[in-house]
């Protein structure tokens, strides 16, 4: 039996560095966190190859002693606790002192430190967890911290990080993150020796917002005024559910100032709109809690990422009156000379429940206008021949007659009910154009060029999926699309493929987005291949289609003319029989 012994401090720190530093971007949420703590007004940020090569945090904070500084490098050192009881209490940041430690033991660490009182500071190295003897140098007020060489020590942690790009993303999204949490500090982030953000402080929590989300978002910002309940207060901002999204990541949620991630608050941010949303489909919200620190437990994840709520229902009762009374429809003001002649009505502008949802995220049955199948014409029954696809695979179907059908009607605007040969078909034509779509792309034919916009369409995103949208710019290219970046968190796409029939062009372009970042963050090993992107793009492209019944008939002939009409690109049916035997027996006619 292996004898036990007692892990060394390196070894140690190396174990906890595992839990708590898993790629550049969680050095600088440790480094900056401290810097908040410690009061700073101004922090930058340097990165250098996503942070891989270089990582340095300066701010202007209190600074630490030479006895303080040294001491910050062992485990479990903190000012944040004194005893058990205090974690009851806790509104600082960090508070385990598990951080420099474990950051150091995986790089070479410099930092420097000083005190506004004294007149030089503190220099500590330490080499993949050998601690050098502190010496005194001259530097500002706060503190600098250089981590280089991330993971040197340990190659097979390094050898699971990204492309460098996706690194500095996700820095870019820690740095963005505090920054919309403390609109008091500037900030300023440079990568690779260029500032890609510059924030100054300010006290007006919107500006910060409309700086970090964009000017596009920042227009349609709804305030949410500070609101209170049991003793929790609930203030920020929201957009009008037609800038939904699916995910959440457009929710930026501070808990006593500390980013927070949470399921009850979301859920409450959502059933505040009172069903304005489609299926999936998430607010973006800013929202700053505050409350008593011992009704809540930061101290459930190792990167603090998690909290748990004593009482969550009071929470999702807070945020849902908050986010309600911010949506209010605001009451007209007259002036005594005025005389009111019409008050809005349900479903009018001003009305956020029937107002704020845009017809684009709609489903396309929704969007389209119902239609009377009993007035339609039922024409003669067409007779279709698929023609052999010279460039597609010679399959059984390839070489078979197309089957006939006559049109009989719509249901519900959602099917179309066809007589066959057998018994009763029902298509659903979204699903088939869906097939046609994504079978065109895949054929990559030379009619597959891009058709430019009038006026190309600016997408404001995280940077983290800016950085995977850039990454596939190849898939876009292929299928006809005309995609570039224009600097930070914005996409421009100027041209989308000519053969594509949209009404919504930015919302087709947000669902196609938001499509390929959900299968992107499924933990997928390998990129999205061009088959599952053709996919993304069918997807989207059929629901900006409204069909009517006169179309089906054309619609039957491209359907059968693809080498497998029968399903849509995930499988789905296109088409389901019911056969005349089991009408027959459902009747009780067998």
């Amino acid at each position: 039996m292996p004898v036990i012994e007692v892990m060394s401090e390196t070894l140690a720190s190396q174990v906890a560095a595992g839990e708590v530093i898993e790629r550049p971007a969680s050095v600088i949420k440790e480094l900056i966190e401290n810097s908040v703590d410690a009061g700073a007004r101004k922090i930058e940020v340097e990165i250098q190859r996503g942070g891989i090569a270089l990582m340095r945090v300066r701010d202007d904070g209190c600074g630490m002693s030479p006895g303080d500084a040294a001491r910050s490098l062992q485990r479990h050192a903190t000012s944040k606790l004194r005893s058990s009881d205090d974690l009851n209490g806790i509104l600082t940041l960090g508070f385990r002192g598990e951080a420099l430690p474990s950051i150091a033991s995986v790089s070479r660490f410099t930092m420097l430190s000083r005190e506004a009182e004294t007149v030089e500071g503190t220099e500590v190295r330490v080499d993949g967890g050998t601690v050098h003897d502190p010496k005194a140098v001259g530097c500002p007020v706060g503190t600098s911290i250089e981590v280089r060489d991330l993971f040197f020590n340990v190659p097979a942690r390094k050898k699971f990080l990204k492309a460098e790009t996706t690194e500095a993303a996700h820095v870019d999204h820690q740095v963005r993150l505090h920054a919309l949490s403390t609109p008091e500090i500037g900030w300023v982030l440079r990568k690779d020796g260029r500032v890609v953000l510059d924030l100054p402080a300010t006290h007006d929590r919107r500006v910060r917002i409309e700086a970090v989300a964009g000017a596009e978002s920042g227009r349609d910002l709804i305030e949410i005024p500070r609101w209170e309940h049991r003793g929790i207060k609930v203030e920020g901002a929201l957009l009008p559910a037609s800038y939904a999204r699916r995910g959440r990541k457009q929710q930026y949620v501070f808990l006593n100032g500390r980013p927070v991630e949470d399921s009850v608050i979301s859920r409450a941010l959502r059933e505040a709109f009172k069903g304005a949303l489609p299926e999936g489909f998430q607010p973006a919200a800013w929202l700053w809690l505050s409350m008593d620190p011992s009704l809540v437990d930061v101290n459930v994840h190792p990167a603090k990422k998690e909290v748990r709520f004593r009482d969550g229902a009071q929470i999702r009762i807070a945020i849902m009156d908050a986010v309600e009374q911010a949506m209010k429809p605001k009451e007209p003001e007259y002036s005594p000379e005025m005389i009111p002649t019409h008050s809005p009505s349900v479903g009018e502008k001003g009305d956020p429940a029937s107002a704020t949802i845009s017809p684009e995220l709609q489903e396309s049955n929704e969007n389209a206008p119902h239609q009377n199948p009993a007035s339609t014409v039922i024409k003669s029954p067409p007779r279709w021949r698929a023609e052999t696809q010279e460039t597609l695979p010679v399959t059984e179907k390839s070489i078979a007659p197309a089957p006939q059908f006559r049109v009989i009607g719509a249901l519900s605007h959602r099917y179309v009910l066809l007589e066959g040969e057998e018994g009763l078909v029902l298509l659903e034509p979204s699903s088939a154009h869906e097939r046609i779509i994504y079978e065109k792309l895949l054929l990559k034919e030379e009619d597959l060029e891009a058709q430019g916009l009038l006026v190309p369409v600016l997408l404001e995103l995280d940077a983290r999926d800016v950085d995977l949208l850039m990454r596939h710019q190849k898939h876009f290219e292929d299928a006809g699309f005309t995609l570039e970046s224009f600097g930070g968190q914005t996409v421009q796409v100027g041209g989308i493929p000519s053969f594509l029939e949209v009404k919504e062009t930015r919302a087709f372009l947000v669902e196609l987005v938001d499509g390929i970042i959900e299968r992107e963050g499924v933990g997928r090993v390998q990129r999205l291949a061009y088959e599952g992107f053709a996919a993304k793009v069918a997807c989207a492209g059929s629901r900006q289609i409204q069909w009517n019944i006169g179309e089906i008939e054309p619609l039957l002939g491209r359907l059968f003319a693809c080498d497998l009409p029968y399903c849509d690109p995930a499988g789905r049916p296109v088409l389901v029989q019911i056969s005349f035997q089991e009408l027959e027996r459902k009747f009780g006619r067998s």
